[in-house]
């Protein structure tokens, strides 16, 4: 079996509502984000002696996550205050996006990756908020 990845990258802004330090303010970052796919090689037609083409991987994940999380305010579907800040923001006709769980790295990265999972047979998800701080997120019986 191979292993390929991708890496991509998005701005966003958020807020740890609740959180105990400064990340309950409004804040944004330059997200990373590294997409690991595994599988064994095609063995015929013009994607031959590859796991998949990066140009159909970058695809899929520009259309699924990075296009829909860039410059939006993602926010926890279930928080009083995200939420209404977020109704503020789309009365402006601002960009946002809802998650089912807090905007913390280790909540994106399992959801890119259930998302993805409908897509590609990813093992891996990695995504850095800052230069210095990522989560990885893994298949489960891996």
């Amino acid at each position: 079996m191979y292993i390929i990845a991708k890496e991509f990258q998005f701005d966003a802004c958020h807020m740890l509502d609740g959180h105990q330090g400064k990340c309950h303010n409004l804040h944004g970052h330059t997200y990373k984000l590294v997409i690991e796919v595994s599988g064994n090689l095609i063995k015929q037609g013009s994607s031959c002696d590859m796991v998949m083409d990066f140009a159909d991987l970058k695809h899929i994940v520009k259309q699924h996550i990075v296009d829909p999380l860039d410059h939006a305010f993602l926010f926890f579907q279930e928080n009083k205050n995200e939420c209404e800040i977020a109704a503020l923001l789309q009365r402006m006709q601002r960009k946002v996006f809802a998650f089912p769980c807090r905007t913390t790295a280790e909540g994106m990265s399992k959801f890119i990756f259930e998302q993805l999972s409908h897509y590609l047979p990813i093992t891996m998800v990695r995504l850095w908020e800052t230069p210095t701080s990522y989560c990885e997120y893994r298949k489960e019986n891996q």
